[in-house]
C-alpha cells in the first residue's frame, strides 16, 4: 500500500473507531480513545511519506488527513482531532525534517516522542474525554504504534545488510 494512502486511511480509521466505541481498556488498568493505536501510526506514515515523497507531500496529507478527520465524527470529536492532528503532525515534521540526515529510524523515533504527547493531550482536552484518566492510556498506546513497526523495519533492513554483505573469503 502505497505511503500515501496508509497515511490517510489511518486517519480516518483513528477517528471513525474513537467517534464509535469512545474510550475502552487497553491493559494494565489503563484506558485511551479506540482509535489511539491508529493515530500512532499516522505519525510514522508521515514521516514514511516523507521520506518517499518529499515536503511538499506531506504538507498536502496532513491538510487531507485534518479535513478528512472531521468526516465521521460529531462536531466536537471533529474539530479535537483536526486541530489536534494538524498541530501534532506540523510538530512531528518539523523535528523528522531537522533529524532525518541522522537517519529515519532516529527522526522517527524523536519526531514521534515529541508529537504523541502533543497530540494526546490537545485531542483529550478538546474532545472533552477525561485527561488525566486517558492520557496514560493515549501515551501508551501510541508509544507501541511507534515501537512496534520500528524495531521490526530496524530488525528487517540488520537481516537485509547481513545477507547482501558480500561474504569474506
Amino acid at each position: 500500500m502505497p505511503p500515501v494512502l496508509v497515511f490517510i486511511t489511518a486517519v480516518v480509521a483513528a477517528n471513525s473507531l474513537t467517534a464509535r466505541y469512545g474510550l475502552i481498556p487497553v491493559g494494565f488498568g489503563l484506558t485511551a480513545a479506540a482509535g489511539t493505536a491508529a493515530a500512532g501510526v499516522t505519525l510514522l506514515a508521515r514521516d514514511w511519506v516523507h521520506q518517499t515523497a518529499g515536503r511538499p507531500t506531506v504538507l498536502a496529507c496532513i491538510g487531507t488527513g485534518a479535513v478528512f478527520s472531521a468526516t465521521p465524527a460529531g462536531s466536537r470529536l471533529a474539530i479535537a482531532s483536526a486541530v489536534a492532528f494538524l498541530v501534532a503532525e506540523l510538530l512531528d515534521l518539523l523535528v523528522y525534517q531537522r533529524l532525518r540526515d541522522r537517519g529515519m529510524l532516529r527522526a522517527a523515533l524523536a519526531s514521534n516522542a515529541v508529537s504523541i504527547p502533543v497530540d494526546s493531550l490537545l485531542f483529550l482536552a478538546l474532545s472533552g474525554f477525561p485527561v488525566w484518566a486517558a492520557l496514560p492510556g493515549q501515551l501508551w498506546v501510541k508509544a507501541l504504534a511507534t515501537i512496534v513497526p520500528v524495531a521490526v523495519f530496524a530488525a528487517a533492513r540488520a537481516l537485509l545488510r547481513h545477507r547482501l554483505r558480500p561474504a569474506r573469503s
